[in-house]
């Protein structure tokens, strides 16, 4: 359960992708013998160059088109982002393994293409998924607020931190 300093408003300045951006891209597979966040992000989006990986760096929002996170299943695609200082990502559409390693890691991760087809590179992002809106700078877009469990998982800042909560 979410309390009243708890924000559900994250967001800034986007990186913008566009479609099919698979999991070797966001992580390469040689760093998946870590799982600590930070370290990750260090490798985050490697294969697009190191230009790309300092605009990650300066960003708060991933914003991205069709299928975002495809490919495997691995939960370092969602955590390196964390690790990178992203507060969102904002897509077309997921890939349903990425969207739910999102919320378990914490991550706010919106299906929202009206908002991704707004983005310029530019133009500040903003995200409460409390009441479904995605704000591209002075337009808002709404979305499905999510169910009240993803909210609190959210709000814990992933899965595990939820269920120790929930559990102490």
């Amino acid at each position: 359960m979410t309390d009243e300093t708890t924000t559900t408003r994250a967001g800034g300045a986007p990186i913008v992708f566009g479609d099919n951006i698979n999991t070797d891209v966001i992580i390469p597979g040689r760093y998946l013998v870590s799982i600590d966040p930070e370290e990750l992000a260090q490798h985050a989006f490697e294969p697009l160059g190191p230009e790309v990986q300092q605009h990650l760096r300066d960003s708060d929002v991933v914003v991205a088109g069709r299928n975002f996170g495809c490919g495997s299943a691995r939960e370092q695609a969602a955590s390196c982002l964390i690790g990178a200082g992203i507060k969102a990502v904002v897509a077309e559409s997921f890939s349903r393994v990425f969207f739910r390693n999102a919320i378990n890691t914490g991550l706010i991760a919106v299906e929202c293409p009206e908002a991704v087809a707004a983005v310029g590179e530019d133009t500040p992002v903003w995200v409460d998924y409390d009441t479904g809106v995605v704000e591209v700078g002075e337009q808002r877009f709404q979305f499905a607020p999510y169910p009240q469990g993803i909210k609190e998982i959210l709000a814990s800042g992933g899965l595990i931190p939820y269920l120790m909560r929930r559990t102490a």
